[in-house]
């Protein structure tokens, strides 16, 4: 059984570069295509399980987890080597079974992709970072002499957790919780998730519960950490934290953006538009005073108009929570608002 990865033998090896290909594509793929990066982590973790769990999908023989999970995960009592510091950062893509991983993926997918919105991508990665590596930091300083490996994307969920209720902790946002699926506001999913944390923490302490294999300090330690930064990091980026002084300036900005809008390339180019196109184009200057749903108008629009220099099509283009939309031939055509 490999340990490291300077132990790993040349099969090994070659999977473990395969592991790192894997779990970087998805964020490249983003990056060119300028698409959501925690939809680009969703599926970063879904593609290292399915490579992970490989033996069991194919054969349906249960896969012997100890050698990812012994070369990848954290192991606290050798962290302070040099060469084992990149499990920091692997440990957040290992997991144990499915239902870890998918657990994990409820999160990020119906947490974080909201939280993008708010945070923009650099914004974004940056929480999420602290979320895994503060949940190892916790694990490693409450379990200095272990030799077990932790492993999840746990830590890294808890974080985008912490930084939303730091920030906006009234945006509602659609989660499973007390049996229900509903929009419900973040700091009702915090207290009911981070409440159950801490009970199992005392429950475990006080003898009142069994031993557990859940690494429930990593947990809360990618929470606190990532509420701790989240305000500073969010500070310039699209939307200001709640209650910040910033909160009017940002508004003006965004009221500035809607002036613009009372222009358009059609009526500049003596072509006014006509019709659904027209119609579209009023709901967009009467409702597109919110990111999300300028954004819808203005995809709408888009698949109803043509470019008034050249009559190309006219495409959306998303840049988190930024939308315009432009010719398709040339952008300096149109490039509005």
């Amino acid at each position: 059984m490999s340990g490291s990865l300077t132990s790993l033998g040349t099969q090994d090896a070659m999977m473990a570069v395969l592991f790192a290909i894997v779990a970087i594509s998805p964020y490249l793929a983003a990056r060119r295509n300028n698409t959501s990066v925690a939809l680009a982590t969703v599926l970063s973790l879904m593609l290292v399980s399915f490579l992970q769990f490989s033996n069991s999908i194919v054969s349906g023989i249960p896969m012997q987890f100890d050698w990812p999970i012994g070369v990848f995960g954290i192991k606290p009592a050798i962290m302070d080597e040099p060469g084992e510091s990149y499990r920091f950062l692997s440990s957040a893509w290992i997991h144990a079974d499915w239902i870890h991983v998918l657990s994990n993926i409820l999160v990020v997918s119906l947490v974080g992709i909201p939280l993008e919105q708010r945070l923009g991508k650099g914004r974004w990665i940056a929480v999420y970072a602290l979320g895994f590596m503060g949940g190892n930091i916790a694990w490693t300083m409450s379990h200095p002499d272990s030799l077990i490996p932790a492993i999840g994307a746990s830590g890294a969920a808890f974080g985008l957790l912490g930084a939303y209720m730091s920030c906006w902790p009234n945006d509602e946002v659609e989660f499973p919780l007390l049996f229900l699926i509903r929009a419900w506001p973040i700091w009702i999913i915090v207290f009911v998730r981070l409440g159950l944390e801490v009970w199992q923490m005392y429950s475990i302490q006080s003898g009142t519960a069994g031993e557990s294999t859940v690494a429930h300090m990593a947990h809360v330690g990618g929470f606190f950490l990532a509420y701790a930064l989240a305000r500073p990091i969010a500070r310039g980026g699209p939307y200001s934290p709640s209650g910040d002084i910033d909160d009017e300036s940002a508004s003006s900005k965004r009221s500035f953006e809607m002036e613009i809008l009372e222009s358009d390339p059609w009526g500049e180019a003596g072509k006014p538009l006509e019709g659904q196109a027209a119609r579209v184009l009023t709901r967009l200057r009467e409702e597109g005073d919110e990111p999300e749903t300028r954004r819808a108008w203005l995809e709408e629009l888009s698949e109803h108009t043509i470019c008034p220099i050249c009559e190309g099509e006219i495409v959306a283009v998303v840049s988190g929570l930024d939308c315009h939309i432009e010719c398709n031939i040339s952008n300096k055509h149109v490039n509005w608002p």
